[in-house]
């Protein structure tokens, strides 16, 4: 469903309960950047630009609108391309294409507010909605502006359930470090993640002793973790179960404990907002290889321990008929 109205540029615009003014922004008859990742100027997709492009920033569209012809006349249509995102319904649970569910409507060189409406394909449950402005570069042009002011649900990546098992109740705060990261703010992303592992160190220590475990660490090694499960000092729980992470848990060859705690011993007020950046991300990098090394490892033991057990039913079922053949 696409919905336009012309905007009232002396009044603010409301959307829930983020208030935004349009005389904030300059309305340029050429590209400017708007937002913190807006520095490119190379025109961009529609699909594109409501795929991966992060609220407050404005870019060129090379495809915004389709010329349409009537019995007397043409005019200037926005298109409606289909997109894909990560649909989490039962049904999809991945990404899938993604549906615009209403008809076009008209475009000039106006800045016009829109909502679009998008529905996944598949299971035809799941919903995406974005607030937009925007307009043609001239009159009977297909390329045009567009600036995203919002969307639900808000933007950012799928986290995988294998990091929310990680990371357990600050699911929300990793979500919040992500956006952060996104949108190029690197201590706020810094920050969300820092309280992430320091929150739930307790957790990623246990998730760890239980692929250790999984994977055929002894009892003493268990034990290990165990004790630094309830260390209230990282250091020190690191020291408890360096040698106890098998080797196929640790990230390239490195105890992933102790590349986290490098990063999260970093001064915040010492660095440029670029360089927090560049630890947010590793920290981030980190945190998602290591619970999908810990997935890897519960998901092998149960393949294994399936396979185990068919091979002992079919040799139990062959023992059973060569000795009723014999009697």
């Amino acid at each position: 469903m696409w919905t336009m109205n012309r905007l009232d540029k002396s009044q603010p615009l409301t959307i829930g309960s983020h208030h935004w003014n349009y005389q904030a922004y300059k309305m340029p008859d050429a590209p400017e950047p708007v937002g913190p990742n807006s520095t490119a100027t190379e025109d961009t997709t529609l699909a594109e630009f409501l795929e991966s492009t992060p609220p407050n920033v404005l870019k060129p569209i090379s495809d915004l609108a389709v010329l349409r012809h009537g019995h007397n006349n043409a005019w200037m249509e926005i298109q409606k391309p289909d997109i894909q995102l990560h649909c989490s319904s039962d049904t999809c649970d991945g990404i899938r294409i993604f549906n615009c569910i209403f008809g076009g409507q008209i475009l000039n060189t106006d800045r016009k507010f829109i909502f679009i409406h998008y529905r996944c394909r598949n299971c035809e449950s799941k919903r995406k909605v974005y607030a937009v402005i925007v307009w043609l570069k001239a009159a009977q042009f297909r390329a045009g502006f567009a600036l995203k002011l919002g969307e639900v649900p808000a933007f950012g990546p799928h986290t995988p359930s294998r990091v929310i098992t990680l990371i357990g109740l600050d699911q929300e705060t990793f979500v919040q470090g992500r956006r952060a990261e996104n949108l190029g703010l690197g201590m706020g992303a810094f920050v969300y993640y820092r309280r992430v592992v320091e929150n739930q160190k307790g957790r990623i220590i246990h998730e760890l002793g239980k692929a250790a475990k999984r994977l055929g660490a002894s009892e003493e090694a268990v034990k290990r973790f165990a004790k630094a499960e309830i260390e209230t000092q990282f250091t020190n729980a690191i020291e408890e179960v360096n040698d106890a992470i098998p080797q196929s848990l640790r990230i390239r060859g490195h105890n992933p404990l102790t590349l986290l705690h490098t990063a999260l011993s970093e001064g915040l007020h010492a660095k440029t907002d670029a360089e927090c950046l560049e630890l947010a991300t590793s920290i981030r990098i980190v945190l998602t290889e290591l619970a999908d090394r810990i997935s890897q490892a519960v998901k092998d033991d149960a393949e294994l321990t399936l396979a185990v057990t068919r091979l002992l039913e079919k040799e139990a079922k062959e023992a059973v008929g060569y000795a009723s053949q014999k009697s």
